[in-house]
């Protein structure tokens, strides 16, 4: 008994019914026996010695959580099972094993991630992810259970709440260690959300054993999404799969289709795609099927811009787009070769400019004079970027969403080349130029440029605190690109700052986008970090614009989710939250 905590007689723990003893644990006597539980309500932490207990059932006064005294298990699935703790009597004194005996492993948090998961509830589900990460269960195996979930209980297929999370996975090397718990919390609880109230979603079988080539698949697969048959869409692709095709080729086969019209539901379809492909590659085997079958309800009835007035008037820019994808199979045995120079300023201006028709010529030039795809592609997203940056707040604030989309999709088309996507899909890149082209009065008048010397005679410093202050206030557009820009001019630490970024998105209940643009801003910094000179320094800056501003537009919010978490990260902690709060720092410590 030398481990054990003493509580007390019997006796005189039947006199007061309910007592704390030392490890926080409550110890009750109940129906002539005597239990034991940990005294913090697992729901949110209140003292459960201070609620009732009757017919065996104990409940908590603050949410009216209820536990089978016995086992501690709960009747709402809100809450968790409370630990219990073993107790013995030793000649009419009460002893109880500190030790909880329920306490469960791994296995456990990722069955309440499950639950969470199904039953849409967010504390749970923060809670899980934080006891997973304390388990030192990787990241990725705990972004997988929602990819796992959200491909099949979505009858309409991927959607942004694994766009979300797929997102947040790429990003969680840029944050630290409470940040990298919020990104899976807000990519697993989006994904969640998304699936709420929608009947899953069952992969079809194969065809039958064939002796088809890939080839002959490739155009099967697109020949049914031009008429929209998903189910022949689905079938070919399973059958693609297990056969054998490797992740390229699938890329190459779906990337085509998604291609075969023009900027599908607004660039949303390729970006998609292009997260899907990203996950394959960082998560375990097993889930191919599962995760490109979920992108086939995509091709169902998306938007086609071709149809759309304005991509036909005033000036036809179909007819120009569909010349210059007659001269894209000459191409084919030439991609990936040795680069070709071209003038990276004159594309950039021509693609910020107003003659749709002379960037469209200038591009099909590039790529037959010998330019690769990838730094066309690359080029592109920076104009789409700078977009962004010169967005004027004059605007309606919806059409910060034009111009984030035409970014998102560029980005997605830049990772999709970089991967080695075959010249189908080299006509994402001019869907890209012309969206472009279009946002271009989303630049009338220009945002004025921003002034690092604003944020000096205002007494900032480079602290990134300051940042997060100022997106305390709504529409603090042009101040937070004045502090970044100054944050820049002094050599900060970019890093830091992104840090701070990712910090300034999650403890809002952020919109979709919003997810989007810090990801695409970051991962395409790091890829213009690799060069040098003027272009790729301007590109670097323009990037970090980008995601200050969109943010800055999109915030504060009532930030109810971020709150979510900081209640499961202080009950993780121990901390008591119904005594006085302890401030946000303290919650981040």
């Amino acid at each position: 008994m030398d481990q054990w905590t003493h509580a007390g007689s019997l006796e005189e723990l039947k006199r007061q019914g309910a007592k704390v003893i030392k490890g926080g644990i409550a110890v009750f006597v109940h129906e002539d026996r005597v239990y034991a539980v940990d005294n913090r309500c697992p729901h949110m932490g209140f003292p459960l010695h201070m609620g009732s207990l009757c017919d065996g059932i104990l409940t908590c006064h603050w949410h009216h959580a209820r536990f089978d005294i016995c086992s501690g298990g709960t009747l709402d699935p809100w809450a968790d099972d409370v630990p219990t703790h073993e107790v013995r009597l030793e000649e009419g004194e009460v002893w109880v094993n500190p030790k909880p005996r329920n306490q469960g492993g791994a296995d456990k948090h990722f069955k309440r991630l499950q639950e969470g998961l199904e039953q849409n509830l967010s504390l749970v589900i923060a809670k899980s992810v934080i006891a997973l990460l304390e388990a030192g269960v990787p990241e990725e195996k705990i972004a997988r259970v929602g990819i796992e979930y959200g491909t099949v209980y979505r009858s309409g297929g991927w959607g942004s709440g694994l766009t979300i999370l797929a997102a947040m996975v790429n990003v969680l090397p840029k944050l630290d260690r409470y940040g990298r718990f919020l990104a899976l919390f807000h990519g697993l609880r989006r994904v969640a959300a998304d699936c709420a109230g929608r009947p899953p979603r069952f992969v079809l079988e194969s065809l039958p054993e064939t002796n088809a080539s890939m080839s002959r698949l490739t155009s099967w697969y697109r020949q049914c999404v031009e008429v929209r048959d998903t189910q022949g869409a689905e079938r070919v692709l399973l059958t693609a799969i297990r056969q054998g095709a490797e992740n390229g080729e699938l890329a190459d086969m779906m990337l085509a289709a998604a291609t075969d019209h023009f900027y599908l539901d607004g660039g949303h379809t390729f970006d998609f795609h292009n997260k899907a492909f990203e996950m394959l590659e960082r998560l375990e085997e097993g889930m191919k099927e599962q995760v490109l079958a979920s992108l086939v309800p995509l091709l169902a009835n998306p938007t086609r811009s071709e149809e759309r007035n304005n991509w036909q008037q005033p000036v036809n820019l179909v007819a120009p787009l569909r010349e210059a994808f007659e001269r894209l199979p000459e191409l084919d045995g030439r991609v990936g070769g040795e680069e070709a120079p071209f003038d990276e300023e004159a594309m950039l201006e021509l693609l910020l400019g107003e003659e749709p028709l002379k960037t469209i010529a200038a591009i099909t030039d590039a790529l037959h004079n010998g330019a690769s795809p990838v730094r066309i592609a690359r080029l592109v997203a920076l104009a789409a970027a700078e977009r962004i940056v010169r967005f004027h707040t004059q605007n309606d604030f919806g059409d910060w969403i034009a111009v984030l989309h035409t970014f998102t999709h560029a980005h997605a088309v830049h990772e999709s080349l970089r991967r080695g996507a075959g010249v189908p899909t080299i006509r994402a890149i001019y869907y890209s130029a012309v969206s472009i082209y279009l946002d271009r009065f989303l630049n009338i008048p220009t945002a004025p440029k921003p002034k690092p010397e604003h944020a000096a005679k205002r007494g900032h410093t480079t602290d990134p605190a300051e940042l997060l202050e100022l997106m305390n206030q709504r529409q603090q557009v042009a101040e937070a690109a004045d502090w970044a820009a100054h944050y820049m001019s002094r050599g900060g630490d970019v890093q830091a700052l992104f840090n701070t970024l990712g910090h300034s998105l999650l403890r809002e209940d952020a919109e979709f986008h919003s997810y989007q643009v810090l990801e695409a801003g970051i991962r395409e910094y790091d890829l213009w970090s690799e060069l040098s000179g003027p272009l790729a320094k301007r590109a670097q800056e323009t990037m970090v614009l980008a995601i200050t501003r969109y943010l800055a537009a999109h915030a504060p919010t009532a930030r109810e989710l971020p709150h979510v978490a900081q209640i499961a990260w202080r009950l993780h902690r121990g901390d008591r939250l119904f005594e006085e709060e302890e401030g946000e720092e303290a919650v981040k410590a």
